[in-house]
């Protein structure tokens, strides 16, 4: 049998194809939900969505304001751990210094590539 042909070789082959379309589909399903789930368990999507307002603004709404600051994230980052008022309205939000940095940083990054 032609090592071209083999069943093994086949097997790979296909292994590969399903691979890179999965690859392809995650890619396709966009940063949105790139790190949803971490903004869930720190307790986030509670007062924002992201694309509605709800107790505070949308992450895209985030995005788009801080998105082209010269230190967003840094920015962004300081509202988390330190909370922050009058912003986006009367509503405050409150300080986070539970959420760890390396969590601060994903989650920032996140946000400021919402489109």
């Amino acid at each position: 049998m032609n090592s071209a042909t083999s069943p093994g070789r086949a097997w790979l082959q296909r292994a590969a194809a399903a691979f890179a379309s999965t690859v392809v589909l995650l890619s396709l399903s966009g940063p949105a939900h790139a790190d949803q789930p971490l903004a869930s368990a720190r307790l986030c999507m509670g007062c924002h969505s992201i694309d509605k307002r709800l107790v505070g603004p949308s992450f895209r709404e985030v995005a788009d304001r801080y998105r082209g600051e010269p230190d967003a994230a840094g920015t962004l980052s300081e509202k988390i751990i330190h909370g922050s008022s009058g912003a986006w309205g009367p509503m405050p939000m409150p300080a986070q210094p539970q959420v760890n940095s390396k969590d601060i940083l994903t989650l920032t990054n996140w946000i400021l590539g919402l489109r």
